[in-house]
């Protein structure tokens, strides 16, 4: 029975363990987090994505779940409106649409309660090293014993753990685009129903929108930056330091959002990036979703290449005799996909610009790939 590891619990990892495991792999997830984490944006689930989440069971599950966003509206640095749509959401898209936005936290919750039960999860822990030789790969954690698997993969996200190890260092893969975001939750004492309100002041601006029945928001702020910054990713005060300093010029509501930043338990922060890799596999280990291929949250197609991503990869080790045509037949498929929603960048920038009209490039992307069989 082929064992496979998989770092990070995320969106990817999930729903890859879930795939594996109806074909008798035996499936372990390791997660630095001591739990599967909370907060997070809103995210999408669209085309292709959507089919894998009805064969991972949860389609009707996350209908359920989803935001009813009635459109947008773009403020500028004074707080007055630049022009609002009822036909587009910014954050989701065409409003009434068949694409599902939920919240990041729920689609985890989901994939994790339809795993737990036949996958080991290891929480609180990270891979230290990875050793390959014609075997297996051996393993060594910050915390648990080292161990042997015959496959390692990589869902862990724009800032890899398991590419540096594998790969190399983070500079070679990573392409800034220019801007920081951080996300945050706080009453909602605006009173948004089913609105997101988005800002520009200059260099800086965000968005706010409600969750949870219009009670809380959820806040991004952020700010543009032409060379990348260096800060620990583990720091949540640096973090919020960097917003607090880059945003502080900002006018409207931000003086009060910032004040809710300090006591938000579930503050979260990273640039706008890329990652563009010539090849995502390296022996026996490869990677799946943002570690191998962010597309960056300004393409709104993350979650759903991660979804798609594992589906395949999982259908692939299903079928090939060996890991290594398995590997590259998974980038052969999903290669051309990722190109596309890539592209996307440029499309939703202009949207920032101009009032939307519609989705068209969005609507080809999210399509662009023939599922295999599972």
């Amino acid at each position: 029975m082929t064992s496979v590891l998989i770092s990070g619990a995320s969106v990817g990892g999930p729903a890859l363990a879930y795939f594996l495991r109806r074909h008798g792999f035996t499936v372990t997830v390791v997660e630095r987090a001591p739990a599967p984490r909370p907060g997070g944006q809103a995210i999408d689930v669209r085309g292709a994505a959507l089919t894998v989440a009805e064969r991972l069971g949860i389609l009707a599950e996350l209908r359920g779940l989803r935001t009813h966003m009635k459109g947008t509206s773009m403020l500028d640095g004074d707080g007055n409106e630049l022009w609002r749509s009822t036909e587009v959401a910014l954050s989701s898209g065409r409003v009434g649409g068949d694409d599902i936005e939920v919240l990041r936290e729920d689609l985890t919750g989901l994939l994790y309660e339809r795993t737990r039960q036949d996958v080991e999860y290891v929480f609180g822990d990270s891979i230290t090293s990875l050793t390959q030789d014609e075997h297996g790969v051996r393993v060594t954690f910050e915390r648990s014993a080292p161990r042997t698997f015959d496959l390692v993969v990589g869902a862990d996200g724009l800032h890899s753990n398991v590419r540096g190890l594998a790969f190399g260092p983070e500079r070679e893969y990573v392409r800034h685009l220019g801007t920081y975001l951080s996300i945050f939750s706080t009453d909602n004492y605006l009173g948004l129903a089913d609105w997101q309100t988005w800002f520009n002041d200059g260099p800086a601006g965000g968005a706010v929108y409600p969750v949870r029945g219009n009670t809380e928001l959820r806040v991004n702020l952020g700010f543009q930056s032409a060379e990348p910054i260096e800060y620990d990713h583990r720091d949540v005060q640096a973090q919020k330091r960097l917003i607090a300093d880059h945003c502080a010029h900002v006018r409207w509501e931000v003086p009060r959002l910032l004040k809710a930043m300090w006591a938000a338990p579930d503050f979260y922060f990273d640039s706008m990036a890329q990652v563009h890799m010539d090849h995502w596999s390296a022996g026996r280990v490869t990677l799946l979703g943002d570690a191998g291929y962010c597309p960056s949250p300004l393409s709104g197609q993350g979650t759903s290449l991660a979804l798609v991503g594992a589906y395949v990869l999982a259908a692939e080790l299903s079928t090939a005799p060996e890991h290594e045509a398995a590997f590259a037949a998974y980038e052969a498929r999903m290669r051309p996909f990722v190109t596309l929603n890539q592209a996307l960048i440029e499309q939703n920038r202009e949207a920032m610009e101009h009032e939307p009209t519609e989705e068209s490039g969005v609507d080809h992307a999210k399509n662009a790939i023939r599922l295999p069989g599972l």
